[in-house]
């Protein structure tokens, strides 16, 4: 089964990859990780989590562990569509300057993020009409960005896997404790 979820992790990069973006400009990068690799994705999380006390990279992890294959797409920089529409929070685009934040750098092009969001959901949507569970996940993002897994200003992660039942949903979320 995990060479299908490696090739419907393949399909879902197709798509995100051809989802319509502003423009028309290529904005976007994806990776297919597995194997060892997928592994030692799913062992940072967990450190990452521990180190900076962050809830729910551990369990985040439990599902990539427990998963054939991810797809990681990434906005691969801050460039703006040019439009002057304020929705960054600045005037004109040419004022848009983004800084590294503790995960991600920001503010970015909203519209770049849009793009971003349809290439999630054509990806996840590749996904459920081939059977594969699937769930959109931040926290995966985070961590194989600093790894070094994909480039860009932000990369979101998208674990498959099948089994009788989908192992992306139904978790406990776990609550930081009051002093973090």
């Amino acid at each position: 089964m995990r060479d299908v979820m490696v090739l419907v992790a393949e399909l879902m990069a197709l798509a995100a990859q051809t989802a319509p973006k502003g423009l028309g400009h290529d904005c976007l990068a994806t990776r297919v990780v597995s194997g060892e690799l997928l592994a030692q994705l799913a062992d940072e999380m967990v450190r990452f989590g521990r180190d900076f006390q962050k809830a729910n990279f551990d369990r985040d992890a439990e599902n990539v562990r427990r998963s054939d294959a991810v797809l990681l797409v990434s906005l691969k920089e801050n460039k703006t569509l040019g439009l002057n529409c304020g929705a960054c929070g600045y005037r004109q685009c040419s004022e848009l300057k983004s800084s590294e934040g503790p995960e991600f750098p920001g503010p970015l092009c909203a519209w770049r993020l849009i793009d971003l969001g349809i290439a999630l959901g054509s990806a996840a949507r590749t996904a459920s009409m081939l059977c594969a569970d699937n769930r959109i996940m931040y926290r995966v993002g985070v961590v194989a960005r600093k790894m070094g897994l994909l480039d860009g200003e932000v990369v979101v992660g998208i674990p498959v896997s099948a089994f009788s039942k989908n192992i992306y949903f139904d978790r406990l979320e776990q609550k930081p404790s009051p002093d973090r």
